[in-house]
């Protein structure tokens, strides 16, 4: 099976970022009939730790992982880069970025707020599924939310003007509560089926 960890907007977050996509280039392209891609909302998720291809056996060890990575995802105070996170982490969706070049360009949007908070969370999460010898991405961590995957239907120039907007774009504020064990069903319209969730 194929798993990652996710962290979702709330409602109004979500809201908020659909009426702005519908204003960007990419969303009057897709309104028109244009097939740019786009994430559907109800897909639209921040990863906090892509794991990839597990064998159906060994969901109760990546479980128990999560179990602890939930518990401890706080850094200790005193160490060398630790934060103080007091409380729920609160984020907002804000700021644009690219991946790719064109035409495997992907447009996505940023978070604002208690980043460090999703930094810590992310790392406690990829140190206990390596305990349990799950390797998980080596690249640094770049929470965003991935909205449009324009291919040629859009030009470079056009994506390129969205990302700038979405460089203006702050969305509401929202408390991150919980963490969630998601399978990818991948294919032309992936599916993703929630497994399991951890408070934070």
């Amino acid at each position: 099976m194929r798993l990652f960890v996710a962290i979702y907007p709330s409602p109004e977050a979500l809201a908020d970022l659909t009426g702005e996509l519908a204003r960007l280039r990419v969303g009057t392209a897709h309104a028109s009939g244009v097939d740019v891609r786009l994430t559907p909302p109800d897909k639209l998720h921040l990863t906090v730790v892509f794991i990839g291809e597990v064998a159906d056996t060994r969901l109760s060890e990546v479980r128990s992982a999560l179990d602890r990575a939930a518990r401890t995802w706080r850094p200790p105070l005193g160490t060398d880069g630790s934060v103080e996170i007091v409380g729920v982490p609160r984020l907002s969706l804000g700021g644009g970025g690219l991946f790719g070049v064109a035409p495997d360009t992907v447009l996505w949007v940023g978070v604002r707020g208690d980043v460090d908070a999703l930094h810590a969370v992310s790392l406690a999460t990829r140190r206990e599924l390596a305990t349990i010898g799950l390797p998980s991405d080596p690249r640094p961590y770049v929470p965003h939310l991935t909205l449009a995957r324009p291919g040629r239907r859009v030009s470079p120039e056009a994506v390129e003007a969205d990302r700038a907007v979405l460089d203006g774009y702050l969305g509401p504020t929202w408390p991150v509560t919980e963490m969630v064990l998601v399978r990818s069903h991948p294919g032309p319209r992936p599916v993703y089926e929630r497994l399991a969730a951890w408070s934070l």
